[in-house]
């Protein structure tokens, strides 16, 4: 159980970035895959119920924080239940980081599809729906991207990793 948990972490964040990346969704199994992951994770680490009640509670912040943003068109849903998820993993320890990265990665991200969109596409790209769909000007950004590259990035930072990669 804990070593698939530890592969299927960085797996299911890839695969929320790609499937942004490339359709604009993000699947509710993503997130509630992670989240059962983690449960299932932290109770055969034994991580004490407290502990568990601090990570559902930065879990519950970002969920909010980031439902806020969704209401307000700034994020998609999809993005707003996978930052909810992500942050359970983290929980207060690394919630801050977690969200400065996405930020920083995130405005990153909107800024470079900005800048390309500014430029018409080549031909043979133009076929490309994905492409076509980042180019449109007043279109979406995948930020699950930005999300599941903050995720990664500080993933074995935290302390579900090491009591995992301990036990």
């Amino acid at each position: 159980m804990i070593f698939a948990t530890l592969i299927f972490f960085p797996l299911l964040m890839a695969y929320a970035a790609f499937s942004d990346l490339l359709t604009m969704t993000i699947s509710n199994f993503v997130s509630i895959a992670l989240i059962v992951l983690f449960f299932g994770l932290a109770l055969s680490l034994g991580m004490p119920v407290r502990e568990i009640g601090l990570h559902v509670a930065a879990g519950a912040l970002m969920l909010t924080a980031t439902f806020i943003m969704f209401t307000r068109g700034c994020i998609g849903g999809g993005d707003a239940k996978l930052a909810a998820a992500t942050a359970l993993w983290f929980g207060f320890d690394h919630l801050f980081d977690y969200s400065l990265y996405a930020a920083a990665f995130g405005g990153f991200l909107t800024l470079a599809i900005l800048i390309l969109r500014r430029h018409p596409l080549p031909r043979p790209l133009v076929k490309q729906a994905w492409l076509a769909r980042l180019h449109e000007k007043g279109g979406g950004v995948p930020y699950g991207v930005a999300l599941a590259i903050a995720g990664l990035m500080l993933y074995p930072e935290t302390s579900i990793w090491a009591a995992a990669i301990t036990h």
